[in-house]
């Protein structure tokens, strides 16, 4: 026979229900990013921050723990307007619905950067970062144009490395602003200056150091299209090394300081005057010596003609002075050309040694050395979660809820832990909790051993 008795309804005990409720916001919502005002922020001992993001209409409670919160690159403060990415979770032991965060940034960084990556893919898809487009670097410099601000520490270190280094270079000085609203634009108008009165052989365009803010100018459409449109080689040298800015994508050549670009566009050509000046006076010692024996040998010969008959004499000599001076012609063009032939060799030599070819071996020593830093922090960052987990389970295997699962109970009095039968009295009610569950029974008898 069927029985019509209703099914029992399925029936879980709060930590299960909880712990459902986790996986399926890890599960099935996954990473999101979250745009909100810090409050309730807490610094703990451990390194991990706990806070709360809200808005003008909710509020979520969010951990992030010291693995990820050391990659701030700012100091949070409760009020500060922040995207957070992360992931969805709960905190089981309350019930707390929360966000675990993985990343944090302040907001308007964040649009910047959402910018940025806009324009530099819309100039990109326009060819304007294409290899192709660019202008070769001139190697005889004799006029340097510099758009910046007059006043800025960058033409200062400019001048101070080719005044070092070559200051026969003439270096003409394009004012602009280089921070603010209208900075973009001034930058633009003059490097169309620039190359309105053609005048330079290169353009330096840049700044010193700053803030994303600060250098926002050299990443506005206006001095990318004012670059690309150039005539005249560009080299962009904005801030510091790690500041990339779209004018040093469309540039002809990108240095890493204003300083560096100067080193770049400059030979320097202390060293080579110093060998020329060198090969001179070696090449004037030797026709003085030659011109003091031919002279000794002249007069030589006049001595013996003397006490020989004059008419024979006088012909042979006239003979041997030809050929000594066709001799001595021969020698100055063979010294002549000697010299100009080391000369060009060291010329040559100096080119091979130029400090480009330095710099760009540098660079890639320096991006293998920037490579092999992400692969030990990526190891680092391993090792530190598993290190994470083996505490947990050290801590789950100590924990009361593991003892309670081998058989042992705990039991309560209004809400204290009863440890002696001193704390109870008879009637009174306990509560015994289980590994599964609790138990609610009143005291009938006391035995004390």
């Amino acid at each position: 026979m069927f029985s019509n008795a209703p099914k029992q309804p399925s029936i879980i005990s709060v930590t299960k229900l909880n712990r459902l409720a986790r996986q399926v916001l890890e599960s099935e919502i996954g990473q999101v990013w979250v745009s909100g005002e810090l409050s309730n922020y807490v610094a703990a001992a451990s390194g991990h921050w706990y806070f709360t993001l809200k808005d003008s209409k909710a509020q979520i409670k969010t951990a992030m723990f010291k693995g990820a919160n050391r990659s701030v690159k700012f100091t949070p403060k409760v009020g500060d307007k922040v995207l957070v990415r992360g992931s969805l979770s709960l905190y089981e032991a309350r019930g707390d619905y929360q966000l675990i965060a993985e990343h944090m940034e302040p907001e308007g960084l964040g649009q910047l950067k959402q910018a940025f990556e806009a324009l530099k893919a819309k100039l990109s898809a326009e060819g304007l970062f294409a290899m192709e487009s660019k202008r070769p670097i001139p190697e005889n410099i004799q006029r340097l144009g510099i758009v910046t601000s007059a006043t800025g520490a960058a033409v200062h270190d400019i001048l101070h490395v080719l005044q070092r280094r070559n200051p026969s270079i003439e270096v003409i000085i394009y004012p602009s602003l280089v921070q603010g609203e209208t900075a973009a634009l001034s930058i633009a108008k003059q490097i169309h200056v620039a190359n309105q009165r053609d005048e330079v052989d290169i353009l330096i365009v840049g700044r010193g150091g700053g803030s994303l803010e600060d250098l926002w100018a050299f990443n506005e459409e206006a001095v990318a299209y004012a670059i690309h449109a150039s005539q005249i080689p560009v080299v962009s040298a904005v801030g510091h090394e790690i500041d990339i800015t779209i004018s040093d994508y469309v540039a002809d050549m990108r240095a890493p300081t204003p300083s560096a670009a100067a080193e770049l566009v400059s030979t320097d050509k202390s060293h080579v005057l110093k060998q020329i000046a060198q090969y001179e006076y070696s090449l004037h010692s030797a026709i003085a010596s030659y011109l003091r024996n031919a002279s000794y040998t002249t007069k030589l010969l006049e001595s013996r003609l003397s006490n020989v008959h004059p008419a024979v004499q006088i012909k042979q000599a006239s003979q041997h002075s030809d050929k000594l001076s066709m001799r001595l012609a021969q020698l100055l063009e063979q010294s002549l050309a000697t010299a100009n032939s080391r000369a060009e060799r060291l010329a040559l030599r100096l080119q091979h040694a130029s400090p480009e070819k330095a710099i760009q071996n540098q660079q890639g020593k320096l991006q293998q050395l920037s490579r092999d830093l992400m692969s030990m922090q990526g190891h680092a960052l391993k090792n530190k979660r598993q290190q994470l987990q083996r505490i947990a389970d050290i801590l789950n295997s100590v924990s009361p809820l593991s003892t309670l699962s081998r058989g042992y109970s705990i039991s309560f009095k209004n809400e204290e832990v009863v440890r002696s039968v001193d704390d109870l009295q008879k009637d009174d009610i306990i509560e015994t909790r289980l590994a599964d569950g609790k138990v609610i029974s009143r005291v009938a008898l006391l035995e004390k051993r």
